[in-house]
C-alpha cells in the first residue's frame, strides 16, 4: 500500500469523525434553552472576573452556577421510550362540537422511565400533559377535548415527549406519533321538499331545445342535406312519397353546479364567507342525496364533491383567496367552459357583489341551466328577487335558506 493510498483513507476517516462530532454538537446544543446559555456565560465573567481581581466571592458564586447548571444537566439524562398510541373517536366534526380523544402512553421497557412532560399540537394551540412515573410495562391513559370554535383541518400531533429540569435550563425533546388531521365541517341544514334541479330518469330530462340525434323522439320531418341517414323513418317514408327523419328533443342529465367565490371584496365582513361556504354545504348534500353529478368550483379549482364526506372535508380547508385570481363573472366563465350542459348552476357570493356584476356573471352561465344565485349577508332578512333569467335569494343566517329555497321551487 502506497503513501497516497493511506492519505486520502485517513482524510476520509477525518472528515467522517469530523461530522459525527459536528452532528453530536448540534444534538447537544439544542438541547440548552436560552437561560442556561445566560447562565454558562454568567459563569465565565464570573470566573474571569475572580481570577483577574482576586475576589473568591467572584470564584465561589462562579462555583455555584456551575453546580446549579451540572445539577439541571442530570434531568435531561434517561430514556423516554415511550410507546405512544393517539386514538381520536371521530376525526371529523361540525363547528362547534368536541372532538373527543385519547392518549396512551406504555413503557415498553424493562426499566422504569422518570416523569415527562407530554406536548400535543393542535393546530395552532397545543396540550401539554404531565406524565408520572411509569414502571417496565406500565402505562398510563390521557383523556382530551378539542374544541371547535371555526371551520378548518387541524393537524393533531405529532406527539413530543419532553425531559427538562424545574428551572427550564434544559429540555429534550423526541416525537412519538405521526400526526392526525381533524377536519372541522361547516354547519349545513336539511332541505325537505322538492328536490333541486331537474326530475331525476335514466335519460335526462326533455327540454325545449330540438336535436337531430338524442333518446326523446318527438316528430318527424322532411330529409334535408347533411342529416344522418341512421334516423331515416322509411314507414313514414313509402307513406309519404318523400325521405322523411325522425327528429328528438334534446335531453340533458341532472348536473348540478355550484360556483362558491372566495373572493374577499365579494364578502362584506369574513362571517359573510363562513354562511356562504355553509349555504354551499347545503346545497351539495342535498343534491349528493339526490343522485345529481354535483360540481364544486371556486376561483382557480375545482373542489371534489364525488361523495358527501369529501365535499365538506374540501371545504373544511377553504380559505379566502390571496391572489387576484378573478372575481364572481370570471368565475361564471370558467363555469361556462367546464361544464356547458349543466342542468342547474348556483352561484354563492357576498353582499359586496353588485346586481349589475350578479346579472353579469349570470349571462355567463351555460344557456338553457336553471340558474339561482344565493347572496349571504349575516343579519339581513330573507329576500327573493329576480335578476334577468336567475332567482337571486339573500340571506342572513343558514335557517334561513329552506324556506327561502322552498319559494323559488314552489
Amino acid at each position: 500500500m502506497t503513501a497516497e493510498t493511506v492519505a486520502p483513507a485517513r482524510r476520509w476517516d477525518a472528515a467522517a469523525v469530523a461530522s459525527l462530532v459536528l452532528r453530536r454538537l448540534r444534538a447537544i446544543a439544542a438541547v440548552v434553552r436560552p437561560a442556561a446559555w445566560v447562565l454558562v456565560g454568567s459563569a465565565i465573567l464570573l470566573w474571569t472576573g475572580g481570577a483577574v481581581m482576586g475576589w473568591l466571592e467572584l470564584t465561589v458564586a462562579a462555583l455555584v452556577l456551575i453546580a446549579l447548571i451540572a445539577l439541571c444537566a442530570l434531568f435531561v439524562i434517561g430514556r423516554t421510550t415511550y410507546d405512544v398510541s393517539l386514538d381520536l373517536n371521530r376525526d371529523r366534526v361540525v363547528v362547534g362540537e368536541r372532538a373527543i380523544g385519547a392518549l396512551t402512553l406504555s413503557n415498553p421497557g424493562t426499566r422504569a422511565i422518570l416523569p415527562s412532560r407530554v406536548v400535543m399540537p393542535v393546530g395552532a394551540g397545543r396540550g401539554v400533559f404531565a406524565v408520572r412515573r411509569l414502571a417496565a410495562g406500565e402505562a398510563v391513559e390521557e383523556l382530551f377535548a378539542i374544541p371547535t370554535a371555526r371551520r378548518g383541518v387541524l393537524q393533531v400531533g405529532p406527539v413530543s415527549v419532553v425531559r427538562g429540569d424545574p428551572l427550564g435550563l434544559f429540555e429534550r425533546a423526541h416525537n412519538r406519533d405521526e400526526p392526525v388531521d381533524l377536519y372541522v365541517h361547516p354547519r349545513t341544514v336539511l332541505f325537505e321538499g322538492n328536490s333541486l334541479g331537474f326530475v331525476r330518469d335514466l335519460e335526462g330530462m326533455p327540454v325545449t331545445d330540438l336535436s337531430s340525434d338524442d333518446v326523446s323522439f318527438h316528430a318527424l320531418r322532411e330529409y334535408q342535406p347533411g342529416d344522418d341517414r341512421r334516423h331515416v323513418h322509411w314507414r313514414s317514408t313509402a307513406r309519404m312519397g318523400a325521405l322523411m327523419v325522425r327528429q328528438y328533443e334534446e335531453t340533458r342529465r341532472s348536473h348540478f353546479v355550484i360556483a362558491l367565490s372566495r373572493r374577499p371584496g365579494d364578502y362584506g365582513h369574513a362571517d359573510d364567507f363562513e354562511l356562504a361556504i355553509s349555504a354551499a354545504g347545503s346545497l351539495g348534500l342535498r343534491a349528493l342525496r339526490d343522485s345529481r353529478r354535483v360540481d364544486v368550483h371556486v376561483q382557480g379549482r375545482a373542489l371534489p364533491a364525488e361523495t358527501g364526506k369529501r365535499f365538506l372535508d374540501s371545504l373544511s380547508g377553504l380559505e379566502p383567496s390571496r391572489s387576484r385570481e378573478g372575481d364572481i363573472v370570471q368565475l361564471a366563465s370558467s363555469v361556462a367552459a367546464s361544464a356547458p350542459l349543466a342542468s342547474v348552476v348556483v352561484l354563492v357570493c357576498g353582499a359586496g357583489v353588485g346586481a349589475a356584476k350578479l346579472r353579469d356573471a349570470c349571462a355567463r352561465l351555460p344557456y338553457g341551466a336553471r340558474v339561482l344565485a344565493v347572496v349571504a349577508d349575516t343579519g339581513a332578512s330573507a329576500a327573493l328577487r329576480r335578476i334577468g333569467d336567475a332567482d337571486v335569494v339573500t340571506i342572513g343566517a343558514l335557517d334561513q335558506l329552506p324556506p327561502a329555497l322552498f319559494k323559488v321551487l314552489s
